[in-house]
């Protein structure tokens, strides 16, 4: 297995802005031990960074503090920057053409939002033949209401990692760091 590792919209909109990420607690410190390790073992490191197609939009508005990367993430190791408009991180960006340069046949998510960006990239992953290794606490969402009801970020979280039963392997932090090791 050859992997590359995805840090998918670990932006300040998820901290500071309308977009508060509250489930699972610790899932940004598992997102910075994760991509500490990828660097300690040379594995490739894509991060990814969502701007709203629009300059009015309210949220990911390029150049707006919210639409930055988290300082952590920032200062931290990547081979590469993705910028991407659209929820799955290779529509319309050079992720796939960047895996194939690396020769990665398996992919880590990590990131921000499960059910959205994170579910939505694991999916296409899986659909172009990459193998997917979704973490679970290294990814995070937020409590939603709409038209069809409220589900809270907790409940979010769980149904998305369940259904990723499908197209990847659902592991923890500290699971997938002590596969690195051995």
């Amino acid at each position: 297995m050859k992997r590359a590792l995805l840090v998918i919209d670990v932006q300040n909109e998820y901290f500071t802005g309308k977009l508060s990420v509250s489930h699972p607690s610790g899932s940004f410190n598992n997102i910075l031990r994760i991509m500490d390790a990828a660097k300690q073992y040379k594995i490739p490191t894509a991060v990814i960074q969502h701007s709203a197609e629009s300059s009015e939009s309210p949220i990911f508005r390029k150049g707006s503090y919210e639409w930055e990367l988290h300082t952590e993430i920032a200062k931290r190791h990547r081979d590469i920057l993705i910028e991407k408009n659209f929820p799955d991180s290779f529509t319309g960006t050079v992720l796939e053409k960047w895996l194939k340069e690396t020769t990665a046949d398996t992919v880590a998510i990590t990131g921000y939002m499960t059910q959205n960006c994170c579910d939505t990239t694991a999916r296409r992953a899986f659909h172009l033949g990459y193998g997917v290794e979704f973490l679970s606490d290294a990814t995070g969402t937020l409590s939603i209401t709409n038209g069809a009801g409220s589900v809270t970020a907790e409940e979010l979280h769980r149904a998305i990692l369940v259904t990723q039963v499908r197209f990847g392997r659902v592991i923890g932090t500290n699971e997938w760091l002590c596969g690195l090791k051995g």
